[in-house]
């Protein structure tokens, strides 16, 4: 298919940022030498962790770090919150080095000059955080003058310059990490809470370095708002090619991603859609478990790519790109029943190879029949529609799913009122001569992208009562179907479209990363009025199993929504993946808040180990868990603390009650979660 596109100077001027929206090329970068591991796109995209041990614990920082290099882990970080830490990275080296692992570490830094300048001269690279490296963070507007903002930047220079002398001397590779929610007041008082201030940030430091002709350096942006993430990254690359600075290599991050799947769906999200772009030449996954089960989650990520340039269909080319790849605006759209306009996007869940034979076998979508009092309920998860394809589904539904069936099959039906057809291209053009044919309020046309043409195109601006369902079984999927989307917008056609993925049962634990990232790297962009996820191998699996097959991908599609932060169906916790600074078991207390509060659909809460992590870090959370000291909590609302010194044996239920202060607190529904613990 041959697709020209209108030609606009100022659009292609945003492709800056990747070499292709069609095509997978990896961006170009220089190397950055880390020990004796290399960085940079002439070597494959390394994975990285970091150590939750108490830094000054030297055998259990070396025996952790050991069983995350025996996982995958290519470069291995470590807090170094103070000197004394600073100081005993050598230990830790050195012990390392005795038992023969060579992996390359990085010492993490966060307020204290002095001891990246130690860190710099033990280990092979360091992580400085623009945000607090130089600055304090009082959360104070300041009116800047252009003079007095670069008074600021000479003062940066001034404290920031011994450090990169020590790296250029003993050859030590540095990280610039900027964080969204630990930006110094100076940024924030003159870019905003942004990923523009986020990139300045990191430019502001950039600078400086090569000033001073170090280059040694590797940049990130990272954020717990996927949204925010990709746009500081893509941003990051676009700056740097325009300023004409050297194309660094970028780390790649979610922060406080938080634990077990939805902490791998958000990873995905935000990762997985720049590995998309080409971007990203080291990736750490931070999840709130013990690090050594973070480097397989990144590989997993990163292998997807070893092989896509081969593997993938070819893409008609993009010229110009109508999307803002800097920020999110969703794809304007015309409302078809609930879909479209400012409707939130839909779950369409898969059916049509299960025989449902009676009500019970709805519940792995959410929708719960309840003989006494002969009623439906529907928990946070539940499907917005159900395609049952050629099995329809012999009972009436629930008011809060309705029926998609095969055109053929609804063309028959008693009722084609509350069911809605699946039409093909080619069933849908022949339906359109008959406006009859059509379902009065309705009608779903799946179709590829190869199905394109422009008689399709001139009927669905003639046909206002369409979603479509956007599929495709190229290897390169996200790039697929945002082709197709892009010719939707160029075309001025304003249906709702809701992507499709399938995937089989077997994919294992990659399937969550894998449509993490398809289906929400178009999210990201604004791309999509739904999500469908589906299988073509259920026959194969037991009755039993095609059901619990069916609620996980359910669920799944609702924890890609919310990791994409597009539509919200239940509590949010942003929970750091712990370090050294880390004052409390961090993966106990997340477990103990999230069992409390987990019916709180929509609340943010932040729960950070240390002050470093803390009211920053948490970004846009609601309320926060903050660790100041040994079995000390603070807790915030928003970015303000509320409560200082809160002993840790009162602070959650502290916490609850703050939320019931502001009447956000809902008592959990005992009748229904005791429904679905059957």
């Amino acid at each position: 298919m041959q697709v020209l596109l209108p030609h606009t100077d100022a659009i292609n001027k945003q492709l800056l940022y990747c070499n292709s929206l069609t095509e997978y090329s990896r961006r170009k970068t220089i190397t950055v030498q880390v020990g004796d591991v290399p960085l940079g796109s002439d070597y494959p995209i390394r994975v990285q962790s970091m150590t939750t041990v108490d830094t000054m614990d030297t055998l259990g920082s070396v025996e952790q770090c050991i069983r995350m290099i025996e996982t995958g882990c290519e470069y291995v970080r470590i807090t170094a919150p103070s000197v004394k830490e600073a100081q005993n990275l050598d230990n830790i080296r050195k012990e390392l080095r005795l038992r023969g692992y060579t992996t390359p570490l990085v010492a993490d830094i966060h307020f204290t000059p002095n001891a990246a300048e130690l860190a710099a001269r033990i280990v092979e690279k360091v992580r400085i955080n623009p945000g607090n490296y130089a600055d304090r963070k009082r959360f104070e507007h300041i009116d800047y003058t252009d003079a007095s903002y670069a008074a600021e930047l000479e003062r940066i220079r001034d404290k920031f310059l011994p450090l990169i002398r020590i790296c250029k001397e003993y050859g030590t590779a540095m990280r610039i990490g900027t964080n969204h929610g630990s930006l110094s007041d100076r940024i924030l008082s003159r870019y905003g809470d942004t990923p523009a201030g986020m990139v300045e940030s990191a430019l502001e430091f950039l600078r400086i370095c090569e000033d001073e002709n170090y280059y040694n350096i590797v940049l990130s942006m990272k954020s717990s708002n996927t949204q925010v993430m990709v746009e500081a990254y893509r941003l990051l690359a676009q700056r740097l090619n325009e300023e004409g600075l050297k194309p660094y290599p970028l780390h790649l991050g979610v922060t406080e991603a938080g634990e077990a799947e939805d902490g791998r769906i958000k990873s995905a999200v935000g990762i997985g859609t720049l590995l998309e772009d080409g971007l990203g030449d080291t990736v750490r996954v931070s999840l709130t478990e013990d690090p050594e089960f973070e480097a397989p989650v990144a590989s997993a990520l990163i292998q997807r790519y070893t092989h896509r340039a081969e593997k993938s269909q070819p893409i008609p080319s993009v010229e110009t790109y109508p999307i803002d790849p800097f920020q999110y605006t969703r794809r304007k759209t015309h409302e078809v029943a609930n879909f479209g306009g400012l409707n939130v996007p839909r779950v369409i869940a898969d059916y049509s190879q299960i025989a449902v034979a009676d009500h019970e076998q709805l519940r792995p979508i959410g929708h719960f029949y309840l003989p006494v009092p002969d009623k439906w309920r529907m928990n946070d998860l539940g499907a917005d529609y159900v395609y049952t394809g050629s099995r329809p589904v012999p009972f009436m539904l629930p008011n809060g799913l309705k029926e998609i069936q095969d055109y053929a099959l609804w063309q028959s039906a008693a009722d084609q009122v509350h069911k809605f057809p699946l039409w093909t291209p080619a069933s849908f053009l022949a339906a359109h001569q008959q406006t009859a044919a059509l379902h009065p309020t309705l009608n779903f046309v799946k179709l590829t992208l190869s199905d394109w043409t422009p008689e399709l195109a001139t009927v669905l601006k003639q046909t206002q009562q369409v979603v479509l369902i956007a599929a495709t079984d190229n290897e390169h999927a996200l790039a697929d179907m945002r082709r197709l989307y892009v010719e939707l917008i160029n075309q001025q056609i304003t249906c709702p479209v809701v992507s499709l993925r399938s995937f089989p049962h077997t994919q294992g634990d990659s399937l969550q990363l894998y449509a993490a990232t398809d289906l929400g790297g178009l999210l990201i962009d604004g791309l999509g009025d739904g999500v469908w996820l589906s299988t073509d191998q259920l026959p194969e699996l037991a009755h039993d199993e095609q059901l619990a097959t069916a609620g996980r991908y359910n669920s799944l599609a609702f924890g890609i929504l919310q990791a994409a932060r597009t539509r919200m169906s239940k509590t949010e916790y942003i929970s750091c993946p712990s370090c050294g600074r880390t004052l409390f078991d961090l993966q106990e207390t997340t477990a103990t808040i999230r069992k409390r509060t987990d019916h709180l659909k929509g609340v943010k809460i932040g729960i950070m180990g240390c002050i470093v992590n803390g009211p920053g870090e948490m970004a846009d959370a609601d309320y926060g868990y903050v660790g100041i000291g040994k079995d000390k909590i603070a807790l915030y609302r928003g970015q303000q603390v509320i409560k200082k010194s809160v002993p840790a044996g009162r602070a959650v239920d502290e916490l609850i009650e703050l939320i019931r202060e502001d009447g956000r607190w809902l008592e959990p529904e005992t009748v229904l979660n005791e429904e679905v613990a059957q």
